[in-house]
């Protein structure tokens, strides 16, 4: 058999794979956790999980009575729906999500606080630009969890009204149907050589957060001519990370830009990826969540906002590849990968204030060099 005719194989035997978990085929098999249940729980008096207060009992009878909160959120849809699901089983307490790309949430929000019909008591959204604008609109209020300890600088903002709670590390990954490991790319400068050419995926740069971070780092550390050497190795464009995780899954591209988590959550449902810590670094990128003003359920996201925080909320957080906001917790080690230390010179983060100020250039000279006008 040539190698070719293998590679057609293993593609075709990985969209099997694919068809019967998105449903091709009945009752496939459930996909592997990829978080620990907390060691001990305690509901007799208030809320504590593994010797830490979440919520006294008053906060958190009325939020057991209130039964719901409503979250939205610009997280990727599965790693979202897997912090959720750990969320419910360790408080009982359940999450309505109303999840959209970093962008469009932004303009719904601003629309519906601007028409007095804002349902959200809670938001997540990526973008320090996006952020600053929503709470100069007064869409959060005021509110210091109980559990913002071991905090690393840079966390609390807006006079406590949001908080960075997570940072997810963006970098590039393949697939493994595809790409054989020893001839993945190992640096972002590999992905500017014509081995590459046509089988590239990136996300366009107005996506959010995660794709002007890459930007900035990519213009920071590599230059714009690596990027014009980049785009003009025939990238395919999407939408959204989201929409490129899928399109790498299913082999339209052989290498495309990931969040570490979302191939983490990928690779865990029989999707045939694998990220990669480039030798020249790669990108972090801010995720802020705040109570909104509109909150009806105030205990419920009190309570959902001092477990984000918590060392159990945080460590959940880690164990699906984001880097913690706290200093008492490890870094995260994915797929048997230890990440970079979120101060190593691999690492790159962009501070609030220098993303916005950088992030109208950046976008401009991203749909130049990339020739994207949508």
């Amino acid at each position: 058999m040539t190698r070719r005719a293998f590679t057609v194989l293993r593609l075709a035997a990985t969209a099997i794979c694919l068809a019967v978990f998105a449903g091709a085929c009945a009752e496939p098999p459930a996909p592997p956790r990829l978080t620990g249940s907390a060691d001990r729980i305690d509901r007799d008096a208030g809320l504590v999980i593994d010797g830490e207060t979440i919520a006294d009992a008053r906060t958190y009878d009325a939020a057991r009575t209130q039964k719901a909160l409503t979250l939205y959120s610009a997280y990727s849809a599965e790693s979202e729906e897997a912090v959720l699901k750990q969320f419910t089983e360790d408080t009982g307490i359940k999450v309505d999500l109303v999840r959209l790309t970093a962008n469009r949430l932004f303009e719904r929000i601003i629309a519906e606080h601007d028409a007095g019909r804002l349902q959200a008591d809670v938001v997540r959204i990526s973008d320090p630009g996006f952020v600053e604008k929503l709470n100069a609109q007064g869409v959060f209020q005021p509110y210091r969890p109980p559990t913002a300890t071991h905090l690393l600088p840079d966390v609390k903002f807006g006079q406590g009204r949001y908080y960075r709670t997570f940072n997810p590390a963006y970098t590039f990954g393949y697939n493994t149907a595809l790409v054989e490991k020893e001839e993945a790319p190992q640096s972002w400068r590999d992905l500017t050589t014509k081995r590459w050419r046509g089988k590239l995926g990136i996300a366009q740069v107005g996506a959010g957060g995660s794709a002007l971070a890459l930007t900035r780092f990519q213009r920071d550390r590599l230059g714009d001519d690596f990027l014009r050497a980049y785009a003009g190795n025939d990238v395919r464009i999407f939408d959204s990370i989201g929409a490129e995780l899928d399109g790498l899954a299913r082999g339209e591209v052989s290498v495309g830009t990931v969040a570490v988590s979302g191939a983490n959550v990928a690779r865990a449902r029989n999707a045939p990826i694998r990220f990669v810590v480039p030798r020249d670094g790669f990108a972090v990128y801010d995720f802020y969540t705040g109570m909104a003003t509109t909150a009806r359920h105030k205990e419920a996201a009190s309570v959902f906002l001092n477990w984000s925080l918590s060392r159990r909320g945080q460590k959940v957080l880690t164990e699906l590849g984001e880097y913690s906001v706290r200093s008492d917790l490890p870094t995260p080690t994915v797929m048997g990968v230890k990440l970079p230390e979120l101060d190593s010179p691999l690492v790159f983060r962009a501070r609030p204030g220098e993303a916005t100020k950088f992030a109208p250039r950046d976008q401009a000279a991203w749909n130049d060099l990339f020739g994207y006008n949508q």
